[in-house]
This record gives C-alpha cells, structure tokens and sequence, in this order.
C-alpha cells in the first residue's frame, strides 16, 4: 500500500511539475508569431507575386525611451510584418507609416555671409532630432537569457541622474547585454548611410561590454568589415566639406564614395552639400541586402540575409538560422528622423519556418 501511494504521489508531482513547466512557458511565448513560408522572391521588389504567399503579422509600436525636448516625430506607428525563405536565404518585408520621408542628414548650407553652416539641432541629451535620417532596427536573440520575454528591451538600459551603470553617461540609454558571452545580432537600417545610398543594412550585434573605453557605443558594435561604411563629410578645420559629389543631384543628401571629388566652392547662398560619404558594406557587416522606398506616408523594405553565415565570427554576431523546425525570438523597432529615440514594442516576435 505504501508502494503503491508512493508511485501516485510520484506520478501527481510528475504531472504538477508538468503543469507548471507548460504554464511557465505559455507565460513567456511571445504575443506575435511571423510565419516565412517557403520560397522565393524573384527580385527584392516588394511588389514581387511571392509575397502573397506570406501571411501578415501586425506589431504596434508604441513605447519610446525617452521624450527629447525638441522631437517633433510621431510616437507610435505599426510595423507590417512578412516573411519568406528558400533553401539558403531569409526575406523579411516591413512596412510602417512614416508621414514625412526624413533623409536631410546633417547637410552643409552656403550662408549669405559665404561661410557654410553644417545644420544641427541637438536634443538635451546631445543627440539629433531634426536634421538627421529615418531608420528601422531588427534585434534577433542569439543566446541573450530573457530576451523570449523582454524583447529588446532586454539589452536596453537607461540612465538614472546621469548615471549608467556607475558610469556618468549623457547618453538617455545604452546598448549591453546582461552576461559575458550574451549576445544580440542588430540589422540597423539608415535611410541615407545604407538603405536608399547603398541597398544594404548595416549588420551589427550586441555584447555585453559597458566599458566606454572600448567603445564608445558601449554594447553595440558593428560586425567585422572588409570595406564600406559612412564617414563625416567635413574638412580638417570643421568650417566646410571636405568632399562635394562629382555628379551632383539635388534630391541626394549623401556623397558615394566613388563620387567624392574634393570640395570647390562654385555654391550660392542656399546651395547643400551632403554632410555624409558613404560606401557599400563588405565582409560580414555587408550580410544583409536591402530594397527600400518611401512612397505616400510609408516605408517598405525588403531584406534579405543568409539563413547561415559563416564569418569568422558569426556564431557571436549573426543568429543561425540553422533549424528550420525550432522558432527564433526577435524585436522591432523604428526611429522617425532621430539618432536614437525610436518606436518599439513590449516582448518579442516567434518567427517560425513553414
């Protein structure tokens, strides 16, 4: 009898344990699902008859991490989600309403005096709001604990009275992990430093480094490049270009790099100057291939990336999209002409393959 009461104590905790295992994994699964359904887009057209094929997720994006004094954006938008893949790439679709298409990044202006101003317009924080690009943030989880739950918000953290981390910061927020060794694969695009200069997304991660000394963007870092990238376009003296484009064009707020002459002022009060060279990623920053165009108050971008990299050092940069049967936790976020305030989510995404 004692045996046998034994085995139904056993056998009822086996079930509680159970019970409670599964609760706790309802408790964290993530409030959205994208499904990428199997195949391929002929081009990176966002018009191309595969994305049909995809079924649509809706995320809204409501949150910001702080209020800039001068930020005159919108707070909250929805990104449009859709995915497809093949046998070696992932294609993720993202469409938001945006009602202004912000690519004037820190231009140059001829003044009336002939002296050239380089238009800023900095927050309390020190950081642009006005004159500056839109952009789009992907944050997938490689093995960062909590991320399921949290989301991004998992590496982003905030400063307290001037304070990060016993660190004193100006900065509003920064980028880390949590633990050595967690890390975050970011696919940051910019309007102007990637996206419509460039067709790519700049293809970063998150560690856990919070020393400013090894970089001054803390966690965040860039992958390892061959080549490409943005540099400032301004001369030794800071009072003018540097470069100017030698096939000029009007509605283009970036130099490429095969275009820069050095600079000769033949302008006229008024005239811009691009205030950003820039030239195409290569190497594993370069992963990520991008079509974007903004048309009637919206963004689409079309991107498309190996299922698997195989950089030296991708298996702390890149997410493997190396087992088509388990789901991938990611978040997204946009930013309305802003270096850093930006619209995100609560949580995070379950991608999963079909």
């Amino acid at each position: 009898m004692k045996g046998f009461l034994h085995k139904i104590s056993t056998a009822g905790l086996s079930v509680v344990m159970a019970s409670t295992m599964l609760l706790a994994s309802s408790m964290f699964a993530a409030e959205y699902t994208l499904e990428s359904a199997k195949g391929s887009p002929a081009t990176l057209d966002a018009n191309d008859a595969i994305w049909a094929k995809a079924k649509e997720v809706s995320v809204p994006l409501s949150e910001t991490p702080y209020k800039p004094n001068n930020y005159k954006g919108i707070t909250k938008t929805t990104a449009v989600l859709k995915s497809v893949h093949d046998d070696k790439n992932i294609y993720i679709k993202l469409q938001y309403d945006d009602p202004t298409m912000s690519t004037n990044r820190e231009p140059w202006i001829k003044q009336a005096d002939g002296t050239w101003k380089k238009m800023k317009d900095v927050d309390e924080t020190k950081h642009e709001n006005t004159y500056y690009e839109d952009k789009a943030a992907f944050f997938w989880n490689i093995n960062t604990k909590g991320f399921e739950k949290k989301g991004c918000a998992i590496a982003c953290h905030m400063a307290k009275d001037g304070m990060n981390n016993g660190i004193s910061d100006t900065s509003p927020g920064r980028k880390y992990t949590r633990a050595a060794g967690e890390t975050i694969d970011m696919w940051h695009w910019k309007s102007v430093r990637t996206g419509l200069s460039t067709g790519m997304t700049d293809d970063q991660y998150v560690n856990s480094n919070t020393d400013p000394k090894v970089s001054k963007d803390w966690g965040r870092s860039g992958d390892e490049k061959l080549g490409g990238g943005d540099k400032a376009n301004v001369n030794a003296d800071k009072t003018a270009p540097e470069f100017m484009s030698k096939n000029p064009d009007k509605t283009k707020t970036w130099i490429l790099e095969e275009d820069k002459v050095p600079f000769v002022d033949t302008f006229k009060a008024g005239d811009m100057v691009p205030g950003i060279v820039v030239g195409k990623l290569s190497g594993s920053r370069g992963d990520i291939e991008t079509n974007a165009s903004w048309a009637n108050g919206k963004w689409t971008l079309v991107m498309k990336r190996a299922l698997v990299t195989t950089h030296p050092k991708s298996a702390e940069q890149d997410v493997q999209f190396s087992d088509l049967k388990k789901p991938y936790f990611f978040g997204v976020s946009v930013f309305d002409n802003s270096a850093i305030n930006h619209m995100y989510h609560d949580g995070s995404i379950e991608l999963l393959f079909k």
